[in-house]
């Protein structure tokens, strides 16, 4: 369990990250805001407490590995990375324009910290799943963590990775599923119903959990029981809310892709800095 100085850390942490990506998202004017939102907190908790890494080493081969599959969630975890120390804060405003090496989907071969290039939907799952099995063969300890979208999961290639990695007994594997409900264009249960997400990898041999995924403890409890099952590989669905933390997009249809007026980014940096404010006054 947590203690209550390492969750408000945590929360100071996730609260960073938003501050962060909205930043260089509102710099460029455009981007995958909401999607991006969402995933905070568990970002939180994989950076700043469960994963086995080192920024000073970035390639450290023992290192935990996190694939984001949800490529549009890229700049979240550009912002974590760089407040972890991976790469200069100020980088961030680089996103996504000429010369980068923070593309709008994450690649490894440009960007310090990332461990597999992603965008393609569907494909991170079956490389998160490659990398777990090649490190076990090699005889590694570590753990593989996967992002992925519940737009994303309608995909076909998830569901032939859920039954290899089960089938593997990839225990070393541990998958997110960021439930938001929205995707593209639209509400996912009206464009393709995904029904009871946790019980569809049950039902593939995964250990499966559904938790509230913008809540730090649940997501930090959640890890820590996937962690200590063996045999099997382990999915935690996050109920988030898309947008989250940006009052400007919260819970919207329409906040896949959105433009960003000075305005709006100004309203959302003044809310989470008095959020942040909050935090550290507990």
């Amino acid at each position: 369990m947590l203690s209550k100085d390492k969750v408000k850390e945590l929360e100071i942490f996730a609260t960073k990250i938003r501050i962060e990506t909205v930043k260089a998202i509102g710099n460029l004017g455009f981007g995958h805001l909401g999607g991006a939102m969402s995933i905070v907190e568990t970002l939180a908790v994989l950076y700043g407490e469960v994963m086995n890494i080192d920024p000073k080493n970035p390639s450290w081969e023992d290192r935990d590995w996190l694939v984001c599959s949800k490529g549009h969630a890229g700049p979240a975890v550009y912002a974590a990375l760089a407040l972890k120390g991976y790469f200069p804060v100020e980088e961030l405003m680089t996103l996504n324009k000429p010369g980068t090496k923070l593309p709008s989907h994450c690649d490894r071969n440009k960007t310090v910290g990332i461990d597999m290039t992603t965008g393609s939907l569907g494909q991170g799952a079956s490389l998160a799943a490659g990398i777990a099995l090649g490190n076990r063969m090699d005889g590694r300890k570590n753990t593989t963590y996967l992002i992925l979208g519940d737009g994303e999961i309608q995909e076909g290639q998830v569901w032939e990775m859920v039954l290899f990695a089960a089938h593997q007994k990839l225990d070393n594997l541990i998958a997110f599923v960021d439930y938001n409900k929205q995707q593209l264009d639209g509400y996912t249960k009206d464009i393709c119903d995904l029904g009871d997400v946790a019980w569809k990898f049950e039902s593939f041999g995964w250990y499966a959990q559904s938790i509230d995924g913008n809540n730090i403890p649940e997501i930090y409890e959640a890890v820590q029981k996937a962690k200590s099952t063996k045999g099997k590989p382990s999915v935690i669905v996050l109920n988030t809310v898309k947008g989250k933390g940006c009052s400007f997009i919260e819970g919207k249809v329409d906040n896949h892709h959105i433009t960003i007026s000075k305005e709006q980014m100004e309203q959302a940096l003044a809310e989470l800095y008095a959020k942040l404010e909050e935090v550290v006054a507990k």
